[in-house]
């Protein structure tokens, strides 16, 4: 028996805490070291209140499990351990059975599955929101283009001091353009040209090209993976993923600069479940990291939803699309945003095998 407890204790895939009479730690599982960001060394012995936060009376219902010698449900409450920023959980607690007031108690974080869920309402919220516009789009755009040529030709016979009012016509006109651009490519139904490709050479080609723009001021850091396979992604679209993250924190950090960590990694715990019931590894992890002021946390839970930014001026369309194309490729997408550091995460599948060549006889 004892042979298969110490299987099972270390195979939960949630974390688990073993807790003695006096509300000490007695044992964690691997899930729960990686939650606290501490090693089970460095918690056992230790008072459970001083390495968990949980926004909830957890002393009260301590009491009252040890009491009724029943377990206890705690649904949607703020926990937090070690440095990491508080994650949404429902907690079990339960008596342990032959251990006189000694406790289990197991967390189940909800950001996987609410992330998950909102990840494929994007999609759908994205075309709703703006299928007017994608349909008057097209109509949008061919005034606009006349008003710029008319524009144009009028500053030719104005004076030096009347070209600002026509300047301002061009800009304003292009930038509402390039607006209905992005619009445009929600509606795109095209599915993304899928090829095995290795993640870092996109990474690598983002990099380049925010150094000789809009991250000039950031400094990078590359922490690569390099035993990572290919993966099986539309080159272009997931490049356009990096870039529109990569420049979003370059904006964020203003002026003064800061720096941009890109780090990849393998993680074999997230599946994905396709339409067609079958499930789906996402083992490719991408992170995106920056030290800058951290997501506003008004619209922190719904930065991937469209139409929602925080600058001044931004249509909040950057992150939609971003979703809508990881949305496409079966990806995840997740963001956790302190003041100082802000994590994208992007979990991709791995290319399929090439079957190999029968050899000739």
């Amino acid at each position: 028996m004892t042979h298969r407890f110490d299987m099972l204790w270390p195979s939960l895939p949630v974390p688990a805490i073993m807790i003695d009479a006096d509300d000490q730690i007695v044992e964690v599982n691997s899930a729960a070291e990686l939650f606290l960001n501490a090693s089970a060394k460095a918690l056992t012995g230790v008072p459970v209140f001083d390495k968990l936060a949980i926004d909830a009376p957890l002393e009260e219902a301590f009491g009252r499990v040890r009491r009724d010698d029943s377990p206890l449900f705690i649904n949607n409450v703020d926990v937090s351990g070690g440095n990491a920023a508080p994650v949404q959980c429902n907690i079990q607690i339960a008596p342990l059975q032959g251990m006189d007031n000694w406790l289990v108690l197991l967390m189940e974080p909800r950001q996987i599955a609410d992330r998950l869920g909102r990840a494929h309402q994007v999609k759908t919220s994205a075309r709703s929101a703006i299928g007017m516009a994608e349909m008057l789009a097209h109509e949008i755009k061919n005034p606009l283009a006349g008003i710029t040529g008319a524009a144009q030709l009028l500053s030719m016979s104005l004076t030096p001091e009347d070209l600002e009012l026509t300047d301002l016509i061009v800009a304003e006109s292009r930038r509402i353009v390039a607006l209905l651009e992005q619009v445009e490519q929600f509606g795109n139904l095209r599915p993304p040209a899928k090829r095995p490709i290795n993640i870092h050479d996109l990474l690598d080609r983002a990099r380049k090209s925010a150094e000789l723009s809009y991250g000039a001021n950031m400094k990078f850091i590359e922490e690569f993976d390099p035993s990572l396979p290919p993966t099986f992604v539309d080159g272009d679209q997931i490049l356009q993923v990096f870039l529109n993250l990569i420049k979003n924190a370059s904006e964020a950090a203003g002026k003064g600069g800061g720096t941009i960590r890109l780090r990849t990694f393998y993680d074999l715990s997230l599946r994905l479940r396709r339409k067609d019931g079958t499930g789906a590894a996402l083992p490719l992890q991408v992170e995106i990291i920056d030290d800058g002021p951290g997501l506003p946390p008004e619209i922190a839970a719904d930065v991937f939803e469209p139409f929602v930014s925080g600058r001044e001026n931004g249509t909040g369309l950057g992150l939609a699309l971003v979703s809508k194309i990881i949305s496409d490729h079966e990806g995840w997408i997740s963001v956790d945003s302190v003041p100082g550091r802000t994590v994208f995460r992007i979990s991709l599948p791995v290319a399929p095998r090439e079957p190999r060549k029968s050899e000739p006889k």
